[in-house]
């Protein structure tokens, strides 16, 4: 076994260029109230990795043009659909209208572990939240449904960029299960 060099790993990439044209997931997702400009720039590039539809800040989550954003996303805010709104509430009625399910991923009386997600829970727009108060309490009330990472340890959440990576990759790993 070796290391892949880096142009090994360019050609199993999508060409700049063909990104537009590209084949995504039928995911939105919505980070509300987020804080870090890191963590922003971390959810781009992990956006990126799996390819989603859309990425839609709200609140205060501070967006592109940002050279701390940058510093994480490498780029990404480049290969990945995204627009700035101030408020999600209007945003997630849209996207109900369009038929998405729509699911936080927060720790509530009817979460459901992040794997038991089913193909038909798709088109979907996942709502993440802030760091300390997680999803706010009128998304919650929108949302039709909610996932969690089981946690084993003594703590009880993950940082809001880990916690968003683990849940699309499964979203994804569910979305492109062949039947």
């Amino acid at each position: 076994m070796r290391k892949l060099t880096h142009s090994e790993i360019s050609k199993k990439r999508i060409p700049t260029e063909h990104i537009e044209s590209a084949s995504r997931i039928p995911l939105v997702v919505l980070v509300d109230n987020v804080r870090s400009l890191y963590n922003v720039g971390s959810i781009f590039r992990t956006s990126d990795g799996v390819m989603i539809e859309k990425l839609i800040l709200a609140g205060f989550t501070p967006h592109p043009p940002r050279k701390e954003i940058e510093k994480t996303a490498l780029g990404s805010t480049k290969s990945v659909p995204w627009e700035y709104v101030k408020h999600p509430v209007e945003v997630i009625h849209t996207l109900k209208g369009r038929g998405y399910k729509i699911c936080c991923l927060e720790l509530t009386d009817k979460s459901i572990p992040h794997y038991d997600i089913k193909k038909s829970d798709f088109p979907m727009c996942l709502v993440i939240g802030n760091e300390i108060t997680g999803v706010a309490k009128e998304v919650i009330e929108l949302c039709d449904m909610g996932i969690e990472i089981p946690m084993f340890g003594t703590k009880q959440s993950l940082n809001v960029a880990v916690a968003y990576g683990i849940a699309v990759f499964e979203l994804a790993k569910i979305w492109r299960k062949k039947s």
